[in-house]
């Protein structure tokens, strides 16, 4: 029985041999990624023009490495706009295949254009008249004959030493479904909007999609105090309300101030007499507001670059219709 002895990674010739392997491994697929360039051509412009013009979903097939693969690209494609989800060719032979219309396309992946789980799908895809993509490093394989559409995808060598281990092959496949998905997002004119919509659960799609109003104290959450009102009874308004703030309002509701704890801070400073001293004498002046509709992160860059908590959210009337706190923020996990 014998034993493995591991690499001594302090003897520097051990050392140079790894970072050598890593380096290459690198030079490899970056030279495997460049060839793709002079394939982005008719073909690939006849694949976005297949999917921009269908009717159904894009289906992403693949085993193996390639089925990761698939994965991902089915994944970043109905995440920019253009629906999509992967069918493991395996199941489709027993059942799954039904997951698949006559108005869908299919993006077959497989570097030999061989692989034995998907050719047996691949006359039942024609027999539903369902267009295939294929994205195979054996243009002239089974996968590639039948294909209304190839993708070539093949590399000089995988960057495995012994050139077995699938490296630069996916590397390559996994870059060319990002081109086709980018160019797929041109195409449609895919906005920042859209993008959110299709990541509402995760910090992007919230900073998207989130305005002011959705996480605002508004109604009777909204500290409001008239200009008359004196200090006492605004810090009691500002307590009740828990923000550290309250709006200050004339006659027409309009803003007109804000009283902070600063403010108190600074009026207590000066002996000035909080029971009969009215609040438009202490109140700041020229708060920094926001108008309803806004986006939230809009308002978080403000309240850092302003170095203050709180903003006051008003309508076209200059009116108070709610105050934003950092910790509304921080709540909604927009940071």
């Amino acid at each position: 029985m014998t034993s493995t002895q591991p690499l001594n990674t302090s003897d520097t010739a051990t050392q140079d041999t790894l970072t050598n392997a890593g380096k290459r491994t690198i030079r490899m697929e970056i030279d495997a990624v460049t060839a793709l360039l002079d394939r982005i051509d008719a073909a690939f412009t006849q694949a976005c023009e297949l999917i921009l013009n269908g009717r159904g979903r894009v289906i992403v097939l693949g085993i193996g490495k390639s089925g990761h693969i698939a994965r991902k690209i089915a994944a970043t494609l109905a995440s920019t706009g253009t629906p999509s989800f992967f069918v493991h060719p395996g199941e489709a032979s027993h059942g799954d295949f039904g997951m698949i219309t006559g108005d869908d396309i299919v993006i077959a992946i497989s570097n030999s254009g061989k692989a034995p789980e998907i050719t047996p799908l691949l006359p039942l895809l024609k027999r539903k008249s369902i267009p295939i993509i294929a994205m195979t490093g054996k243009p002239d394989s089974p996968l590639g004959s039948i294909a209304d559409v190839v993708l070539d995808t093949h590399v000089q060598l995988e960057a495995c030493p012994l050139d077995l281990a699938p490296t630069s092959s996916t590397t390559a496949t996994l870059v060319m479904g990002d081109a086709l998905a980018m160019a797929l997002l041109e195409a449609r004119g895919f906005t920042q909007e859209q993008f959110a919509f299709a990541h509402p659960g995760g910090t992007l799609g919230k900073r998207l999609l989130t305005k002011v109003e959705d996480i605002m104290h508004s109604g009777d959450a909204l500290p409001t105090v008239a200009l008359d009102t004196p200090i006492k009874q605004a810090l009691l308004t500002i307590s009740e309300k828990g923000l550290g703030i309250t709006a200050v309002i004339d006659e027409r509701q309009q803003l007109k101030g804000v009283f902070t704890d600063g403010d108190l801070r600074r009026a207590l400073d000066k002996n000035i007499d909080i029971t009969h001293t009215p609040t438009q004498q202490v109140m700041s002046k020229h708060p920094t507001t926001m108008p309803i509709g806004s986006m939230a992160v809009d308002a978080l860059n403000i309240m850092e670059e302003k170095t203050i908590t709180t903003l006051v959210i008003v309508d076209e009337q200059q009116c108070p219709v709610g105050v934003i706190h950092m910790h509304d923020i921080l709540k909604a996990g927009l940071v």
